[in-house]
């Protein structure tokens, strides 16, 4: 039997359409020979490459062109004539619509084979380093993780209703309307009719972004409510609508794997690049003699102060200040250390870098969620003298394409 796709495409070739090499809507059938980083499906026709969404390689399709660039074309499954033995069936029926979730319909090992080939082209691809990756370590739940949720809304379209959801997959301004999310955790499917029931209620919010976070205290939407994480044996303070990993169910795994590759034979100081609320600094406190943690925004450097109270942490420093100037406040510190560093998606500044090789501390271990930005970042570090000695992926976002990376690195 074959499965049909609804696209929801202009039926007219939108303004500034390029018709070379195909015309708007064309049909054409094609078989998928492998996935991008990004999760599209790659084809060849006449050898020019077409982008196709929701498709495994293997697959023989029926695609329909929207959009032709200087190298390539994107087009939409509009019919799967032959299928994938690693297709699923996606547990959310907006799969395909809602752009938020790329793998549903990839069975989950498939899914970690495809995020550890991922980090290993991005190095091959972005920093010239074949490296051995190891099995990604899965998450405990498959659906049912994420913590936090942040759907957005549209303007009131009349008295009653109003869209609450995701963007279409391939738009900037349409949402999806979502009533449950598959990936969200039960205590937040449980919140969202309460919370769309108030959101439809106040006309005076006329489009905007929801908060629906599960916390020890229970879902809460006040995005400046302070709120508790446990990790480990740790309880970690922060307000609702900042930063904090979405994945509890496997991130005590993360942080013990982090602070394990952090240790040395001295167990001297360990220094925590990007800290935050101090996550991966008061994890690691109890196996070395000090630990530092630096964080650019006062928010955060309070947070990490107050995390480290709650605890009843003692050997723990927090500097307030740029990454990138932390070595300036260490200079006096054994450079027989440890470095975490976990930065936003957009990686390190050179800067930073350079005076990392400076310091020259012992072992570096990079966090990230971006492996792209990261193989950037550890070209550096390698061609500065340090060796890789372990790559370790972490599914912290199933049925998704992102994948969460640690590299230990050793001078």
């Amino acid at each position: 039997m074959r499965a049909r796709y609804d696209t929801f495409r202009m039926k007219c070739a939108p303004k500034g359409f390029k018709d070379h090499p195909y015309p708007y809507h064309h049909e054409i059938i094609l078989e998928i020979e492998n996935v991008t980083n990004l999760g599209y499906g790659i084809a060849r026709d006449s050898g020019w490459v077409i982008q196709i969404a929701f498709v495994l390689p293997g697959e023989k399709i029926l695609a329909r062109i929207f959009r032709n660039h200087k190298n390539y074309s994107e087009a939409d499954c509009i019919e799967i004539i032959k299928s994938s033995p690693n297709r699923v069936d996606p547990k959310c029926p907006l799969f395909g619509t809602c752009g938020g979730c790329q793998y549903q319909s990839v069975d989950y090992n498939t899914q970690l084979e495809w995020k550890r080939d991922q980090v290993a082209d991005s190095f091959e691809r972005i920093a010239d380093l074949k490296v051995e990756v190891l099995p990604v370590i899965q998450s405990p739940k498959q659906y049912g993780y994420r913590s936090k949720l942040t759907p957005h809304y549209e303007k009131p379209r009349n008295e009653t209703f109003r869209k609450i959801g995701f963007l279409r997959y391939g738009s900037r301004k349409m949402i999806v309307d979502v009533c449950n999310c598959p990936i969200a955790t039960d205590a937040i499917n449980q919140e969202l009719p309460s919370a769309r029931k108030s959101l439809n209620t106040n006309k005076k919010k006329k489009g905007g972004t929801l908060l629906l976070r599960d916390t020890l205290e229970g879902v809460v939407t006040d995005p400046k409510q302070v709120v508790c994480e446990k990790v480990g044996d740790l309880t970690f303070q922060f307000k609702a609508g900042e930063f904090f990993q979405n994945n509890p169910f496997i991130l005590p795994t993360l942080v013990d794997y982090v602070v394990e590759q952090a240790k040395s034979e001295d167990n001297n100081l360990l220094v925590d690049a990007y800290c935050g609320g101090g996550l991966f600094a008061l994890s690691a406190s109890k196996y070395f003699k000090k630990v530092i943690g630096i964080e650019v925004s006062r928010e955060g450097f309070d947070w990490a102060c107050a995390n480290a109270l709650l605890n009843r942490i003692e050997n723990a420093e927090f500097i307030l200040g740029d990454a990138a100037s932390i070595f300036d406040e260490l200079h006096d510190e054994n450079s027989e250390s440890s470095l975490v560093i976990d930065p936003p998606r957009k990686g390190c500044d050179e800067n930073f870098l350079a005076q990392t090789l400076s310091f020259r501390p012992k072992k570096i271990i990079y966090v990230s969620c971006d492996p792209a930005t990261q193989a950037r970042d550890v070209h550096i570090l390698v061609n500065g003298g340090y060796k890789i000695k372990k790559v370790q992926p972490f599914d912290l976002f199933p049925q998704t394409r992102h994948v969460e990376n640690v590299i230990t690195l050793e001078s």
